[in-house]
C-alpha cells in the first residue's frame, strides 16, 4: 500500500506532493516535519503547518491565557509553556487542542520551540 503524505492547511487535510507543488513548503518555515508519522482520528501527519501564527490577533492569546489560568496555572512567560503551544497552534491550524496534546513528547516540543519562536523572533 502506498503512503500517502498529508498535511494540515487552513484545516484542511491535502495531499503534501500538492501543495509542495505549489509553493514549496520546504521554504516554509512554519512546517514541522514529524520524525515518523503521527495517526490522529485515523489519518496520518507527516508534518503540521503552523503558518496560521501570522493571522492570529492579540484576543487569541489573551483567550490562550485566560484557559491556562482557569486551569490554575500561574506563568510569568506563558508563551514559552508547552500547553500554550498546544492550545495556540489548535487556533493557528484550527485543528482540536487534542491533536497537538496527543503528540510524542519530541513532536510536541518541535510544535513548542516553532511557536515560541515565532513569538519571540525579530524578523
Amino acid at each position: 500500500m502506498e503512503k500517502k503524505e498529508l498535511e494540515v492547511i487552513d484545516g484542511q487535510t491535502v495531499d503534501s506532493a500538492v501543495v509542495d507543488e505549489q509553493d514549496g513548503d520546504a521554504e516554509n518555515k512554519y512546517v514541522v516535519t514529524f520524525t515518523k508519522p503521527f495517526v490522529f482520528e485515523g489519518k496520518t501527519y507527516e508534518k503540521i503547518d503552523l503558518c496560521g501564527l501570522e493571522d492570529l490577533a492579540a484576543r487569541d492569546m489573551i483567550a490562550v491565557n485566560k484557559i491556562i489560568e482557569r486551569g490554575g496555572t500561574t506563568n510569568i512567560l506563558p508563551e514559552l509553556s508547552l500547553e500554550y503551544a498546544c492550545l495556540i497552534s489548535g487556533k493557528a491550524t484550527k485543528m482540536p487542542v487534542e491533536f497537538f496534546q496527543s503528540l510524542p513528547p519530541r513532536e510536541a516540543m518541535k510544535v513548542k520551540n516553532k511557536v515560541s519562536g515565532f513569538f519571540f523572533s525579530e524578523d
